[in-house]
């Protein structure tokens, strides 16, 4: 039986993944856990399926070392996210409860040396589009290539997807009406909509 907070088409996780693309990079080794938040970029297959992740660490980063060895990681992209107190809903015997969306990737990371410039400059185009005065690399003039060569590309293969959109499917839908309406115009409330396939 599907569980109601389940994705429910792979653009769910690729459209969770461009609206919140920091990460919390989370990998292990026999001294414990390692974790560095990170900006992501989602690539994907013919069908839309989530295959890769790309991004850039620092070198000087300990985490490095790790995934060299042990290149297993888990990337964890929290959504938009927020408490729904009784107090927005008419029937005030209902239960304070946490809406969400969020992702958990596990993949192998490949580091890609030679790739820092392309992944850099793909990642300034993605977070900079749209911008009404949009920045570029080449305005940093020499200090680009300085600080370029501080840094590591790579990719991580995806190995398994597991997706939770707890967005208020089990309400009924009286209750979901008010908690859109206390919680007001948000990125919560366009992805409660967006998950919401109550005929009323």
């Amino acid at each position: 039986m599907k569980n109601a907070f389940q994705q429910r088409s792979h653009e769910d996780v690729v459209d969770l993944i461009a609206a919140s693309p920091l990460a919390l990079m989370v990998s292990t080794c026999s001294e414990g856990f390692h974790m560095t938040p990170l900006p992501m970029l989602a690539d994907t297959d013919a069908e839309g399926s989530l295959v890769r992740l790309v991004g850039h660490m620092a070198l000087r980063n300990p985490q490095v070392a790790v995934l060299q060895r042990h290149p297993r990681a888990h990337f964890l992209f929290l959504g938009p996210h927020g408490y729904v107190s009784p107090a927005l809903l008419s029937d005030r015997t209902r239960a304070p409860t946490w809406n969400y969306a969020v992702a958990r990737v596990e993949a192998d990371v490949h580091f890609q040396p030679d790739n820092n410039d392309a992944a850099l400059r793909r990642l300034v185009t993605r977070l900079e589009d749209g911008k009404p005065d949009a920045w570029s690399v080449e305005e940093m003039g020499a200090r680009y290539e300085q600080l370029a060569g501080h840094v590591i590309a790579f990719d991580a293969e995806v190995r398994e997807v597991e997706a939770t959109f707890k967005l208020g499917q089990d309400e009924r839908p009286d209750v979901f009406r008010d908690i859109l309406a206390g919680l007001g115009s948000s990125e919560l409330t366009r992805w409660m909509e967006r998950f919401d396939q109550r005929e009323d």
